[in-house]
């Protein structure tokens, strides 16, 4: 299966293209960044979602803004233009994480073109760290789904997943996806039920797309029948992916994420999250009280998009006048979580188990 990326630099057109994850599955287009406030539309508007790739996408904006500034002060600017970049979506840290970075990698003691020089070799590391990470995700989950596999006598290894946190999200690959392509590539018999991850439907839409177009069998299924298949000895795992993980283990991950936790739980069915290191927030505990979680726009639940005599057309589901609240994500705690799948192995979500596989991250 080839791993064609979600997000690239256009050397000769000189800007930033990405998948425009709002029109798929009905629209294939590339959305074109050439400034910074179109890198904060694509990411505050969900052109591009998904942590890692948010954080890829954040790392070309500052790029973007620093090739664009036309002002003297040119270390200000920037930490204005990373201070934009980071209000565009509160519960992702990867969008934080690189931000940040890229700041580190600035300084006043060399010309600005040789700063923006900087920015875009940070970024395109960053992208390529992002894709090296989603492989090695992938190969330490590969291991889980073997496992299973060996006691199924040939029978497909059954995956609940939850939003989509496949390459659309990663720039290749993804994370909880990628064990599911390499499992799949490597002639071991899976089969996906894809949770459609209301209100914008990122499984039903990108998920089962990506499952398709790598010819992978899946079922797209309601968000709320996850716990009716696995009473029923239906599902063997559950892996889903995260935006961001406290160091003692919470995830926080799309709305819904939490129930199918619970119901796994419930049903003695293993719960992995796969994540890579960037998307844990270290200075955080308890993610239920410190995580913020974002609160989106009512049509996002109020209106959906469909096809209607091979046109896209947007159409009102609920009473005109209803009030929504529309929260983005919720927070599984560590003790619902079997175990974490980063690129550096699997561990518990505890605090002792990830800093046995990031010992440098350990406060002295």
């Amino acid at each position: 299966m080839g791993n064609p990326q979600t997000i690239w630099f256009n050397h000769q057109k000189q800007l930033v293209e990405t998948i425009d994850q709002r029109k798929l599955p009905f629209q294939n287009l590339i959305f074109e960044i050439t400034t910074l406030d179109e890198a904060e539309y694509a990411i505050k508007e969900m052109v591009v979602r998904g942590a890692p790739l948010i954080g890829v996408t954040a790392a070309y904006g500052m790029f973007l803004a620093a090739r664009n500034l036309s002002g003297n002060n040119f270390q200000e600017e920037m930490k204005l233009t990373a201070e934009k970049l980071k209000s565009t979506r509160p519960t992702a840290v990867n969008l934080a994480f690189a931000v940040d970075e890229a700041l580190s990698v600035i300084s006043d003691q060399i010309s600005v073109s040789e700063n923006v020089k900087k920015l875009f070799d940070y970024a395109e590391n960053l992208k390529q760290r992002e894709i090296d990470f989603s492989k090695n995700i992938g190969k330490h989950g590969l291991e889980i789904i073997e496992a299973i596999s060996k006691s199924k006598n040939g029978e497909p290894v059954r995956i609940l997943t939850h939003c989509n946190a496949g390459r659309l999200a990663c720039v290749e690959l993804g994370t909880a996806t990628s064990p599911i392509y390499l499992a799949h590539e490597a002639d071991i018999p899976v089969h996906i039920w894809v949770d459609e991850t209301r209100p914008r439907n990122q499984g039903a839409r990108l998920t089962a797309w990506e499952l398709g177009q790598a010819d992978i069998p899946h079922t797209i299924i309601p968000d709320n029948t996850g716990g009716h298949l696995m009473q029923h000895k239906m599902v063997d795992m559950v892996i889903v992916g995260s935006d961001r993980t406290t160091l003692n283990g919470d995830v926080a991950n799309k709305i819904g994420t939490y129930l199918k936790a619970l119901a796994a739980a419930d049903n003695g069915i293993p719960f992995y999250v796969a994540l890579p290191s960037t998307t844990i927030d270290w200075g955080l505990n308890d993610g239920v009280t410190e995580i913020p979680i974002e609160q989106r726009n009512a049509t996002e639940v109020s209106m959906m998009d469909g096809m209607l005599g091979g046109e896209v057309h947007e159409f009102r589901i609920i009473p005109e006048n209803s009030p929504v609240a529309n929260y983005g994500f919720d927070v599984t705690p560590a003790r619902l979580v079997t175990g974490l799948i980063t690129e550096r192995g699997i561990c518990k979500a505890t605090r002792e188990g990830i800093l046995c596989l990031f010992p440098e991250k350990e406060i002295q």
